[in-house]
């Protein structure tokens, strides 16, 4: 448990902070705003978060200092499979939980419990994926 809590999940905690709210302008406002589908807000949010998401966790939580395509590969994938499974399970789980709300109240929950499921998945592969530390 100790190697999962310690400083480097502070630091992604906090870089998490900076990602989610400028992912969380985007996404809702994409969506609210601007009138974009669910899938189309949340994975815009993904995508350009992700740029920032790299370069702060690579350097400043991960410390790591791998310069390879291989990398960005690795970092890629897990964004892909992270945003997936969050946000794959998130959709179904909030048409089933909140099944009389209006549409637009069920996207907005799904969008928030994909972002609380996506912060999980991501730590873990990036910590032990993206930039695993070679022993």
């Amino acid at each position: 448990m100790s190697r999962l809590v310690d400083k480097k999940l502070l630091k992604f905690l906090l870089v998490g902070v900076v990602n989610t709210l400028v992912g969380t302008a985007i996404m809702f406002g994409l969506y609210n705003l601007a009138g974009c589908t669910y899938w189309v807000s949340s994975a815009a949010n993904y995508i350009l978060t992700s740029i920032l998401s790299f370069f702060l966790n690579k350097y400043f939580t991960f410390g790591n200092k791998e310069k390879s395509a291989a990398q960005v590969v690795r970092f890629a994938v897990n964004i892909v499979v992270c945003y997936l499974l969050a946000y794959g399970i998130a959709k179904p789980l909030c048409l089933q939980l909140l099944a009389g709300a209006s549409v637009a109240v069920r996207d907005n929950v799904s969008m928030f419990v994909g972002m609380c499921l996506f912060t999980g998945f991501n730590y873990l592969g990036q910590r032990f994926f993206a930039f695993k530390e070679d022993k």
